[in-house]
């Protein structure tokens, strides 16, 4: 049986997007997927939503869920918000459970992942995953 020229050209166009297509490791409470890295470093990569809550309830959960690590630990921002290096078209952003080089970022009051350094420990992180549970009622 000869396979039709459409057919090929499918076929072809699937294995050629199949590298750009890695499937998420894991995914957080809220849904957001979350790429192992190296040992304690992975990146968050939202679903659709750019909340900064959602990329740390994902890095919290996953680092307590998946990482076993303490409560206590802190996660880091190791690189910014921005294009992911996982999900063509979404936004990432890079947690390590080290800190940066350059050390990390002085307290402040406002929840970020648009500066290295920026921290919070792993439950403080993981709390912003209940936040949506109780806006219902």
């Amino acid at each position: 049986m000869r396979t039709s020229l459409a057919f090929r050209a499918i076929v072809a166009a699937g294995l050629i997007a199949l590298p750009g297509m890695a499937s998420a490791q894991w995914r957080a409470v809220n849904r957001s997927e979350v790429f192992p890295i190296s040992k304690g470093v992975f990146e968050v990569v939202n679903r659709s939503s750019s909340r900064t809550q959602d990329y740390w309830c994902a890095a919290g959960d996953y680092a307590i869920t998946q990482l076993r690590t303490a409560a206590t630990q802190r996660i880091y921002v190791s690189v910014p918000i921005g294009a992911s290096q996982f999900r063509s078209g979404k936004r990432g952003v890079r947690f390590s459970l080290t800190p940066p080089p350059e050390g990390p970022a002085p307290d402040s009051y406002s929840l970020s992942v648009k500066k290295v350094g920026e921290n919070l420990t792993a439950a403080s992180a993981r709390n912003y995953c209940y936040d949506d549970l109780f806006l219902d009622f």
